[in-house]
């Protein structure tokens, strides 16, 4: 994979963020060019091997989530969390019978679980994480809340990394190579403490009858304009260098996932950027890792060939992930007045009101969560958890205990 090479690095204490760089090519030869970074097919796919991807659902259209189950690497673990209906229609019990039929065909690794199992609340009540419960101790509806369960499970199968990806795509070859795009960003690393945060070329619209491939979103454009003010209130430089505050296609290491602070909701992905300015910045109160601090965070940021056709939530869905974006830098203890009142006039049209957003809930770091304890207790007792191992082609699967029906 040829990769263009950051033309700048912004270094904010212990955390690098590197300027966009374009995917130029996704195959290469063995060759040797300054002005680009090449990777080796065989260092993608070692990554592959180490890799699990985690995807939040939450009654998603099944043709589009068939897509980008196909489309995965076979290489890499796929963990699917749900959070759809299982009431009238248990949406739950078509997406893993979608799963089931995948993994007979393919024998790819897929691990699955509902977010709202009470043997899942359970184990992270046990694990002392009740910050991710709600008042009935079932993990809260949100985003957030489904990726950290799916980290827990990839975490439980010895991953190294885990990438994140939307189940709302109509493109399933884009899927391919975000996941492609997530394996060079961490081959291209020097720190085993790093992310990697995909920038799409297009987000397509159609506009009378025609595509119009449109560059920018308003919350993502919205989002990015305040992290870089937040960066430049306390660097003296103005700088536009993060442009992917809301990725929600995006990996890390296991080792960073381990000593994060998650934002609850679609915040989540912002708010990545504020926990690492908090507590790696360079006006750090506390070391929260000495390990990480020595060996420094890297961030890179990757412009995609292929653009982001996915399916529209509509308005209401925006405001609330414009909202909460801003307010993780709203509520920065690295923010200032000057920064809020700015926020607060740009929610304006939102709320209809002058008032500040309303706060995020965090939850730690769950570097601290016994893995094995955690996991004891889910299959002993979850109806819904899942995990069809892989095999090889033309094998018998296996299967690990689960009462889906």
């Amino acid at each position: 994979m040829l990769v263009e090479m950051a033309r700048d690095t912004e270094v904010f204490g212990s955390v690098k963020i590197h300027e966009l760089q374009r995917v130029l090519k996704f195959d290469s030869g063995d060759f040797e060019n300054p002005r680009v970074c090449n990777v080796p097919f065989e260092s993608i796919r070692d990554v592959l091997k180490r890799m699990a991807i985690i995807i939040p659902v939450k009654n998603e259209n099944m043709h589009l989530l068939d897509g980008v189950l196909r489309a995965i690497p076979f290489h890499c673990s796929v963990i699917l969390v749900s959070n759809s209906d299982r009431d009238t229609h248990d949406v739950y019990k078509i997406e893993t019978d979608a799963v089931t039929n995948i993994h007979e065909l393919t024998q790819q690794e897929i691990l699955c679980i509902h977010q709202k199992d009470p043997a899942l609340g359970d184990a992270f009540h046990k694990a002392g994480y009740d910050s991710i419960l709600d008042k009935k101790g079932l993990v809260r509806d949100g985003k957030s809340e489904g990726m950290i369960a799916g980290m827990m499970l990839a975490k439980s199968i010895g991953k190294d990394f885990m990438g994140f990806i939307d189940a709302d795509n109509y493109i399933p070859g884009s899927v391919r190579e975000y996941i492609l795009d997530f394996a060079g960003g961490l081959c291209m690393s020097k720190s085993s403490y790093s992310m990697v945060r995909l920038h799409w070329k297009y987000k397509p619209k159609v506009v009378e009858d025609k595509f119009y491939f449109k560059k920018w979103g308003r919350v993502s454009e919205t989002t990015n304009k305040f992290l870089n003010l937040l960066l430049s209130e306390h660097t003296g430089f103005e700088t536009g260098v993060i442009v992917t505050g809301n990725s929600g296609e995006h990996a890390l290491t296991t080792k960073l996932a381990d000593i994060m602070t998650y934002s609850s909701g679609y915040s989540v992905e912002p708010y990545h950027y504020v926990y690492l300015f908090e507590n790696f910045g360079p006006d750090a109160e506390n070391t929260v890792n000495p390990d990480a601090v020595t060996a420094g965070v890297e961030v890179f940021q990757i412009e995609t060939l292929n653009p982001h056709l996915h399916e529209e939530k509509g308005r209401k869905h925006i405001r609330r992930m414009l909202a909460g974006s801003l307010s993780t830098v709203y509520y920065s203890k690295l923010s200032n007045d000057g920064i809020r009142e700015k926020i607060v006039e740009e929610i304006k049209d939102l709320q209809k009101s002058c008032r500040k957003p309303k706060e995020n809930a965090r939850m730690p770091p769950i570097g601290g969560i016994d893995v094995g304890k955690f996991m004891k207790g889910l299959q002993k007792d979850s109806k819904t958890y899942l995990r069809l191992k892989q095999g090889e082609i033309g094998g018998e699967a296996k299967h690990e205990k689960s009462s889906l029906h």
